[in-house]
């Protein structure tokens, strides 16, 4: 019985570790998708990169709106009017604020209420920071199922991914993100089999936009 026990720990770390190895080699080959035309792009917050990227879908004709998630409750929209690459008549008629989400599961559920409050139905452009990509991609297809997702994965200049075997401050990263995505996985097929994780949006919370 206590072989059994110390097999089974024994193969539960190795997949764990397996698994980990496999999560942040990915992260290293992830390549942008750039030439795509879109109903929309989401920019989840966290780093102006990642808003400056998505601004630029926006600018050259490859998106026809802007969401802009999780935006902290200070900026208002004439800071960020200031620093988009967009002129200003495009800034007002297709950038849009969200204010509501806290995390990623946030994210996507303002995603969620802002496709359905704008009729956007066809493909999104998702930007976010690499490592963070694989977990927003679980969380937004589990909140918008049907839709076409195009992820845009941002090399961020403080972090860089590929040093993760040799840099003990990115491998530290990376593991947590690697376990947040595990959980997300779970949580979002544990919904999705109790019927809490369709995008009928009964029982959100609508978030709050500046149009």
């Amino acid at each position: 019985m206590a072989l059994a026990v110390t097999c089974s720990g024994a193969f539960l770390i190795s997949a764990f570790i397996a698994g980990f190895v496999g999560f942040a080699s990915s992260l290293e080959r992830t390549e942008p998708v750039l030439l795509v035309q879109a109903e929309g792009v989401v920019a989840l917050t966290g780093g102006s990169d990642r808003v400056l990227e998505a601004a630029e879908f926006l600018a050259r004709g490859q998106a026809r709106r802007l969401l802009i998630t999780g935006v902290n409750r200070a900026t208002h929209g004439a800071d960020l009017e200031k620093i988009l690459p967009v002129s200003r008549d495009l800034f007002a008629c297709c950038v849009d604020l969200g204010y509501k989400a806290m995390d990623t599961a946030g994210n996507a559920r303002e995603t969620l209420e802002w496709a359905r409050s704008r009729n956007i139905r066809g493909p999104l452009i998702v930007v976010t920071s690499n490592y963070h990509m694989p977990r927003a991609m679980v969380e937004l297809s589990a909140a918008l199922p049907g839709f076409t997702l195009y992820p845009f994965p941002v090399v961020s200049e403080h972090v860089n991914v590929r040093s993760w075997r040799d840099d003990s401050r990115v491998r530290a990263l990376v593991a947590r993100e690697y376990l947040k995505y595990l959980r997300a996985i779970v949580r979002t097929k544990w919904e999705g089999f109790a019927g809490g994780g369709d995008a009928s949006g009964e029982g959100i919370e609508k978030p709050r936009f500046l149009f």
